[in-house]
């Protein structure tokens, strides 16, 4: 069995990229004063392995096969009450920043957080603080604003669903419409496979929309 320095935060990293959760581990592992005690690759073991190992602070990625992990909170929750919940993810989404923090997350990081930074966020949550990367933190002000604006007389029309997409989504999308499998669009926009399946799971969320042939169908005539 592993021995921790008594003083150290109990950690527990989600996420089903194998080798960025074991880089992720061995970046913590390099710090005396965290300790990783457990690991998992989806929201069911997650939920388990928490309730068994009862950590201080669970590090989780949102884009999870099966459940997300913005829909693992409340079963990670209620199996670990005392755990500090940190999304650390790629999504820069405000939808995705205030459904975590509503579902009871206490912090919300990018994966392109310096290691230092990360184990700052950490310790700052151990101690009761909110953790929101700088790069967020204008995204949640803008909503709260918008959230608290009176709601005006005569409710506005129906925004274009397509101005919800990023700019990338958008290039994203007029690859699907012209038939592209994800490892094409990859190449095409210079960017990795695995980031086009998050593009898609965004694109296909923001248009209510359940595969990739109806965004083509949507998005056929109309970008």
């Amino acid at each position: 069995m592993t021995a921790y320095p008594d003083a150290a935060v109990r950690l527990m990293v989600v996420d089903d990229h194998t080798l960025f959760r074991r880089g992720l581990v061995a970046l913590l592992a390099s710090d005396s004063s965290l300790a990783v005690i457990g690991e998992a690759s989806d929201a069911g073991e997650a939920v388990r392995k928490a309730a068994t190992l009862q950590p201080d602070v669970i590090l989780l990625d949102n884009h999870l096969p099966g459940a997300t992990g913005i829909q693992a909170l409340p079963g990670l929750k209620d199996a670990a009450p005392n755990a500090r919940i940190i999304l650390l993810t790629v999504s820069e989404d405000a939808e995705d920043l205030q459904a975590a923090l509503r579902a009871g997350a206490h912090g919300y990081l990018l994966k392109t957080i310096e290691g230092d930074l990360l184990a700052q966020a950490i310790h700052r949550a151990m101690k009761g603080e909110a953790v929101v990367s700088p790069e967020m933190t204008g995204k949640l002000v803008t909503a709260f604003r918008a959230a608290s604006a009176p709601t005006p007389v005569e409710p506005p029309p129906a925004p274009d669903p397509l101005a919800q997409l990023s700019a990338r989504e958008m290039q994203v999308l007029e690859q699907i419409a012209l038939g592209a499998s994800n490892k094409e669009i990859a190449r095409t926009l210079e960017i990795a496979e695995t980031t086009v399946k998050i593009h898609v799971q965004h694109i296909l969320r923001k248009l209510n929309l359940s595969s990739r042939v109806q965004a083509a169908v949507f998005a056929s005539g109309r970008v």
